[in-house]
C-alpha cells in the first residue's frame, strides 16, 4: 500500500513539474500514467525511462499511413516504402516544415548516423529550419531492415560478414577489421543502392507542395557522410545539388582498381562516371577536433582503411588529396572542396549549425 501511495506521490509532482513548464515532448506510449505528462526537453521519462518524443510525432505517428505524404507546419514524420527490391522494408522520414515555407524554399536532405535517428536530427536542424525558410527532411533506415551494408555501404555490398571478420577493441571507440576474412558479394544493381530513395523522397515532397524546386542539398554526418560521399562518387544521376559529407568513418576512393568497399572495382563503374562525380559539388566536411583525441563515435581500422589515416580528419585530408590526384592524372575537372569546421569534433549538432551558414548565408 505505502509502495503504491508513494508512486501515485511521484506521478503527481512530475505531472505539476513537468506540466508547469509546459513541453512539447512526452513519454512513448508505455499504457502508464507517465503518458500524460508532457517534458520541456527532449531525453528519458523519469518514470519508466521511455524515450521521449515530440508531440507531433506522437500524434502523427498513430495516424501514418504508408505512402500517404501529409505535410503540415511545423514537425511531424511520414512512412513510405523502401527502394527495389526493398519494397516491405519501410522508410520514416521525419520533416520540418518552417513557418515561412513557400514554393520557392529550398529543401535539405539530412542523413543521420549509425544510430539512424532521424526524429534528433531533424530537431538539430528546426532553428535553421525557421531561419532560412528550409525545408528539412530526415529519413530513418532502421537497422533492423538496412544493416550495415545497406546503409553505411548504400546498397554497394551484399552478404557482408562482418560478426566474423571484426573485432572491437576494448576500452576505445575502434572496430578492428581482418580483411583477410571478409567475404561479401558486389551488387552492380544501381537500382538497388539507397540513393535512389533520396530523389524519390525528394519528389514525393515537390509534388504534395508543389514547390518549384527541381534540385535539393543534403547533410549527411558519420555514416551519413559516408552514404553522400559514396552518393557522390557512385551515381550517374541525382537531382542533389550541394552535398555536405561530415565525419565519415572511412571512404571509397574514386579507384576503378581498389575492391569495394575502399575503392570501386566490381561496381561497374567506368571512367565517365568518375568524370561526373569529379563534376558533383562535394564538400569533405570534417571536424578540426575529430582527431586522434576524439572518442565518438565508432572507428573502424584495418590495414586499408589505416591507409586513409588514423583518424577522421586525417582520412578526411588524405581522400581529398588523393581523389584530387586521381582527377588531374586522367585531367577531369575537379570541383570537390575540403572545409575543416574548426573547434568541432564527432558532433552532428555543430557540424550542423556550421553547414547550415555554409549552405544559407
Amino acid at each position: 500500500m505505502k509502495t503504491n501511495i508513494f508512486s501515485l506521490l511521484i506521478i503527481i509532482i512530475l505531472a505539476f513539474s513537468c506540466k508547469s513548464k509546459g513541453g512539447d515532448y512526452v513519454c512513448t506510449p508505455c499504457n502508464l500514467p507517465c503518458d500524460e505528462l508532457s517534458f520541456s526537453k527532449s531525453g528519458v521519462c523519469p518514470k519508466c525511462d521511455m524515450a521521449l518524443i515530440k508531440k507531433s510525432d506522437l500524434k502523427l505517428k498513430k495516424e501514418l499511413v504508408l505512402n500517404e505524404i501529409n505535410i503540415v507546419e511545423g514537425s511531424g514524420v511520414f512512412l513510405i516504402e523502401g527502394g527495389k527490391g526493398k519494397v516491405d522494408k519501410l522508410i520514416k522520414v521525419y520533416y520540418h516544415k518552417p513557418r515561412n515555407f513557400n514554393v520557392n524554399s529550398k529543401i535539405l536532405l539530412v542523413i543521420p548516423g549509425a544510430g539512424r535517428n532521424g526524429d534528433s536530427y531533424r530537431d538539430a536542424w528546426v532553428e535553421e529550419s525557421e531561419k532560412y525558410s528550409v525545408l528539412i527532411l530526415s529519413p530513418m533506415y532502421e537497422e533492423k531492415y538496412y544493416p550495415f551494408e545497406d546503409y553505411h555501404l548504400c546498397g554497394l555490398m551484399s552478404n557482408l560478414n562482418l560478426e566474423n571478420s571484426t573485432t572491437r577493441i576494448e576500452n576505445t571507440n575502434m572496430v578492428k577489421l581482418d580483411e583477410a576474412n571478409l567475404a561479401f558479394t558486389v551488387n552492380p544493381n544501381r537500382d538497388e543502392w539507397i540513393f535512389n530513395d533520396f530523389d524519390r523522397i525528394f519528389d514525393l515532397v515537390v509534388n504534395e507542395l508543389k514547390s518549384n524546386q527541381t534540385e535539393y542539398d543534403a547533410f549527411g554526418h558519420s555514416a551519413g557522410g559516408q552514404i553522400l560521399h559514396r552518393l557522390a562518387v557512385c551515381t550517374k544521376s541525382s537531382k542533389v545539388n550541394r552535398i555536405l559529407a561530415s565525419n565519415s568513418g572511412f571512404y571509397t576512393l574514386p579507384d576503378l582498381d581498389i575492391s569495394l568497399p575502399f575503392g570501386l572495382k566490381g561496381t561497374e563503374l567506368t571512367k565517365e562516371d568518375l568524370k561526373n562525380s569529379f563534376k558533383r559539388n562535394l564538400v569533405l566536411f570534417t571536424g578540426e577536433l575529430d582527431n586522434e583525441n576524439e572518442t565518438g563515435g565508432t572507428l573502424l581500422r584495418s590495414n586499408s582503411v589505416d591507409l586513409q589515416g588514423m583518424h577522421r580528419l586525417e582520412r578526411a585530408k588524405n581522400y581529398f588529396k588523393t581523389s584530387k590526384a586521381i582527377a588531374k592524372e586522367i585531367q577531369y575537372d575537379f570541383n570537390w572542396k575540403l572545409e575543416i569546421v574548426p573547434n568541432v569534433g564527432h558532433n552532428h549538432r555543430k557540424m550542423g549549425d556550421a553547414a547550415a551558414i555554409h549552405l544559407y548565408e
